[in-house]
């Protein structure tokens, strides 16, 4: 018998081939470009933990923030990208560190101050509210961020350096659900 996790959502139809290829190179591209704790899931830059708003404890392992350059490379090592490719790239991908790492640093603060609030005799409701928007804000104002990354990005590579790209995701992807397979077929309980 198998038991759904309440917490996982369920699965979404795949975008569009295009959609899939310009996603996968900005994804790759943006995880090797932030910090550890600006990418860490599920609470990282995009929400995940208590309530959506993120946990800022971030993760990576050891070394993981000095990998970052490493798969930057690895990626444009992927698309055979040109010096001048590489260049532009990695000028983009420094801007955007820097831009994720402040939106990161407000949303620490705003996760700081959500804490604080929710540990007080009396929750003030309107306060909440008002916190609850500032991290919609800053949600959006990073999604808007990361969208123009990618815009960005495609500008730069070529359609067929893109397709390469996303076909190289798709072969890791399709590793990755067949470990995940197996590994959930490893914890179901033997009957």
């Amino acid at each position: 018998m198998t038991l759904s996790n309440p917490h996982r959502a369920p699965p979404s139809p795949s975008p569009p081939r295009p959609l899939r290829v310009l996603f996968a190179t900005a994804t790759l591209a943006l995880a090797a470009s932030l910090s550890p704790t600006a990418m860490a899931a599920p609470g990282g830059m995009m929400g995940g933990g208590p309530g959506g708003h993120g946990d800022h404890r971030g993760h990576g392992g050891h070394g993981a923030q000095d990998m970052a350059p490493q798969r930057l490379e690895r990626m444009l090592d992927v698309v055979n990208a040109t010096s001048e490719q590489r260049t532009q790239i990695k000028a983009l991908a420094n801007t955007l560190r820097t831009d994720m790492k402040a939106m990161h640093e407000l949303g620490k603060r705003l996760h700081d101050q959500n804490r604080a609030l929710f540990t007080q005799p009396t929750v003030d409701a309107r306060a909440a509210e008002v916190l609850r928007q500032q991290m919609q804000a800053r949600h959006e104002q990073a999604s808007k961020r990361m969208l123009q990354f990618k815009l960005d990005m495609s500008r730069i590579l070529t359609p067929d350096q893109r397709k390469q790209f996303a076909d190289r995701m798709d072969k890791r992807k399709s590793m990755m659900e067949r470990h995940r397979s197996e590994r959930e077929a490893l914890d179901q309980p033997k009957t």
